[in-house]
């Protein structure tokens, strides 16, 4: 069976239109898995029936440990299950569940799959996703307008849109819970090609994408949690010489804005000090 697993933060109306936009459920067998991420938020309740599914939180765990929880709870159900996670900000144009069955059937060597993501004019969004460990460069480049292949392998791809093969895991794949907030899809992606995990992206099927609709409200975290989580991967994956040149263009350039835009700048500056803490405790450990 197909799962899609979406994060719900004050989101209702957009889940609620993630919903409208799959198939009927009389027509394809599928559930949604939805983690309340804010518990507050009673309006979501109102979509939860047979097929829709609501995991409460006691508060905001993230958009990567919410997934865990999701991921944990399918598994168990069914560990040969498609879990396809889905921003709630995201939707569907066409059915592509048959799709969907018909490429696994096809390329069971897939385990985590991205797909193609456009805005709502039409523009691609994501077509894939590269590093370069030797400059620590995380970019997006478009790997599928101009092939036809059923798939291209590539380092990383958007948790906007991304679909977990489970039955190529021994047991239930997870983010890294140290990631709050951005670059945990690529840390998992990561993550599981070093195991051995074939990690690609497809223009198959794709969704619709408004980006940033959501975090676009709160822009202080959204930068805190973003350098963050970047800092944290340019750890894990490059060298400190890569780290710290990095850090140093990371500071001059939050400098630079912050009389012009205070809130990205001080939001830089709390991602960095937030790194330096995760440092020092790390260290006393």
């Amino acid at each position: 069976m197909i799962y899609f697993l979406t994060i719900n933060y004050y989101s209702t109306p957009l889940v609620k239109k993630l919903i409208s936009s799959l198939p009927d459920t009389e027509q394809c067998e599928y559930k949604i898995i939805i983690i309340n991420n804010s518990p507050d938020d009673n309006s979501i309740k109102q979509l939860e029936n047979e097929f829709v599914v609501i995991f409460e939180s006691t508060h905001n765990l993230g958009f990567g440990h919410a997934c865990n929880v999701g991921l944990k709870w399918i598994y168990e159900q069914d560990p040969q299950g498609i879990v396809w996670i889905i921003n709630p900000d995201a939707y569907l144009s066409e059915n592509p569940l048959d799709k969907v069955r018909s490429f696994f059937e096809s390329n069971p060597e897939i385990s985590i799959l991205g797909t193609i993501i456009h805005t709502p004019t039409g523009e691609i969004w994501f077509a894939g996703g590269c590093f370069t460990p030797a400059t620590g460069t995380i970019a997006t480049q478009d790997l599928l307008t101009h092939t036809e292949t059923e798939y291209v392998t590539c380092n990383w791809v958007s948790g906007c849109s991304l679909i977990v093969n489970l039955r190529k895991f021994d047991n239930v794949p997870q983010f890294d819970r140290a990631y709050f907030l951005y670059y945990e899809d690529f840390d998992l992606c990561k993550r599981y090609a070093l195991q051995g995990h074939i990690i690609a992206v497809t223009k198959r099927f794709g969704v619709i994408h408004q980006p940033s609709s959501i975090t676009n409200k709160y822009i202080f975290r959204k930068i805190k949690h973003s350098t963050y989580s970047y800092l944290m991967t340019l750890e894990k994956y490059t060298n400190n010489l890569i780290l710290v040149l990095r850090l140093i263009r990371l500071l001059a350039y939050a400098i630079v804005l912050i009389i012009v835009k205070p809130q990205v700048a001080f939001g830089k500056f709390s991602g960095v000090l937030m790194y330096f803490r995760r440092m020092v405790s790390n260290t006393l450990h």
